[in-house]
C-alpha cells in the first residue's frame, strides 16, 4: 500500500486535507467518497515520490529533538500495550498535529506493511531518524524487546534536549551582557567623548595622558569602527568556510582541546556524547564494535572522532575498551576506571551508564562554573570601561579647577 495526500469537499463545501493510504489513487478516491468526501486532488506523498539521492535526502522532513522524542515515546507506549508496529505508526500519524509528520509516518507504515523492518523503513528519512536512533530500533527489533529500547531512545532524547536547552537558557545572560557591554562602550567613545572633546579643544590646557588615549581610541572607533565590524565579520564567515576543509579542521579540532579552559570544556561535551550514546547502543543490544563506531560519528570535534576510529580498530583487533580510550588520551581516568571496572564485572552496559550520567553531570558543572564567571567578568569589564571614560573626562576638568583656584 501506499500513502496519498488528498485535497477534498465535505458536504458543507470546505476543504479538507489530509493523507490515507490506498493499493492505488483510484481505490483512494473511492475510500473518500466512502466517508461522504469529494475529492479535489489525490497524490502519492512526495516522500513515496522521492528517490534516495544526495538531494532527495535533503528535502526530506526533519523532525525537531521535541518531536522525535514525542514520536518515539508514543510508538513505545503503543508497541508495549501489543499493537503491532503499523497500527502504532498510523495511531502515532494521527495523533500528530503537523501535516509533514503526518505524511511521513503513513510513508513509513506503507513501508512496514510492504514487509521491511521498522530500521529499514525509518532509514529512508536519514534527517528525521539519525544513524544511532536506526542502529538502536534495529538491534531492539533483532532482541524482539523494541519497546524497551524505545523507551531507552525517548530518555536518550528527552534528556540530550534537557541539557542543551540548559545550556542554551544559561549563556542567554552573558551574550546579552557582553552584547550590552561592546554597545555602551561604543556608544560612550563615538557619541560621547567627541562632544567633550570639542569643549576641551577650546580650553587650549594641556590634556593628561588618559585623557588624549579615551580621544585617540574615539576617533578610532569613529573613523575604523564601521570598517572593523565588516572586517570581523568577512574574518567569521571566512573562518567558517576554512573550517569546512577537513584538513584544516582537523588541526583546528585537536589545538582547541588543548585551549586552557576550552579545551577542558570541548573535551568534557565530547566524551559526554561519546559515552551517552556508547551507553544506549551497548545497552540495546548493537555489538560493541559497531556502537562505537556510531558513537564517534556523533562526536562535533574530528580529531576525537579520529582518535575514536583507532581506538575502535584496536577493540575490533581483541584489545580491551578502557585500554584502547586510555591510549588515545583524550578520555577522563575516571571514565576509564568505570569501563575497566565495568569490563572486569561483567557488567559493562550498567557501567556505561553510570559513566554517561557522570560525564553529562562534570559538563554541567564545568558549564556552570564558567558561566557564573562570566557574568561577573563582563559586569567588570563594562564598568572598569566606563570608570576610565569617565575618569579621562573628569581629569581635564578637576585641572582647570586647581588652575583657577
Amino acid at each position: 500500500m501506499a500513502a496519498f495526500q488528498y485535497i477534498a469537499l465535505n458536504d458543507k463545501g470546505r476543504e479538507e486535507k489530509g493523507t490515507l493510504e490506498a493499493d492505488s489513487s483510484r481505490q483512494a478516491r473511492q475510500i473518500l467518497r466512502d466517508k461522504g468526501l469529494s475529492p479535489l486532488t489525490v497524490d502519492v506523498t512526495r516522500e513515496e515520490k522521492a528517490s534516495n539521492n544526495f538531494l532527495t535526502n535533503l528535502l526530506k522532513p526533519s523532525l525537531s529533538v521535541r518531536e522525535l522524542a514525542l514520536v518515539t515515546r508514543q510508538l513505545a507506549t503503543l508497541i508495549a500495550a501489543g499493537l503491532p508496529v503499523e497500527e502504532a505508526i498510523l495511531a502515532v500519524s494521527k495523533q500528530s498535529e503537523n501535516p509533514k509528520t503526518q505524511a511521513m509516518l503513513a510513508a513509513l507504515r506503507s513501508k512496514v506493511m510492504e514487509g521491511y523492518s521498522l530500521a529499514n523503513s525509518l532509514a529512508e528519512y536519514p534527517r528525521a531518524f539519525p544513524n544511532l536512533y536506526r542502529a538502536t530500533v534495529a538491534a531492539g527489533e533483532a532482541a524482539g524487546h523494541l519497546d524497551l529500547v524505545l523507551n531507552r531512545l525517548a530518555d536518550f532524547t528527552e534528556s540530550q534536549h534537557e541539557s542543551r536547552q540548559r545550556i542554551q537558557q544559561a549563556m542567554v545572560y552573558p551574550v546579552i551582557l557582553f552584547v550590552l557591554t561592546l554597545a555602551i562602550l561604543a556608544g560612550l567613545l563615538g557619541y560621547v567623548v567627541p562632544d567633550i572633546v570639542k569643549v576641551f579643544a577650546d580650553t587650549g590646557q594641556e590634556l593628561p595622558g588618559l585623557t588624549i588615549f579615551i580621544i585617540s581610541l574615539s576617533d578610532f572607533v569613529v573613523n575604523w569602527g564601521a570598517v572593523i565590524v565588516v572586517l570581523v565579520i568577512m574574518l567569521l564567515v571566512g573562518a567558517q568556510r576554512a573550517l569546512q576543509v577537513p584538513s584544516i579542521r582537523l588541526v583546528w579540532d585537536r589545538r582547541l582541546l588543548h585551549i586552557w579552559l576550552v579545551g577542558k570544556l570541548s573535551r568534557g561535551m565530547n566524551t559526554a556524547q561519546f559515552s551517552s550514546t556508547l551507553a544506549i547502543l551497548s545497552a540495546s543490544g548493537v555489538p560493541l564494535v559497531d556502537a562505537m563506531k556510531i558513537s564517534g560519528q556523533v562526536l562535533s570535534n574530528t580529531w576525537l572522532q579520529q582518535k575514536v576510529s583507532e581506538a575502535t580498530i584496536k577493540v575490533s583487533e581483541g584489545t580491551s575498551l578502557h585500554v584502547a580510550l586510555e591510549q588515545s588520551g583524550y578520555f577522563p581516568p575516571m571514565m576509564l576506571h568505570m569501563i575497566a571496572s565495568g569490563e572486569s564485572s561483567g557488567e559493562l552496559d550498567e557501567m556505561l551508564v553510570r559513566v554517561s550520567h557522570h560525564m553529562q553531570q562534570d559538563v554541567e558543572m564545568i558549564m556552570g562554573v564558567l558561566l557564573s564567571l562570566f557574568g561577573p567578568f563582563m559586569l567588570l569589564m563594562m564598568g572598569g570601561g566606563v570608570f576610565v571614560i569617565v575618569m579621562a573626562i573628569l581629569l581635564p576638568i578637576i585641572n582647570l579647577n586647581q588652575l583657577v583656584g
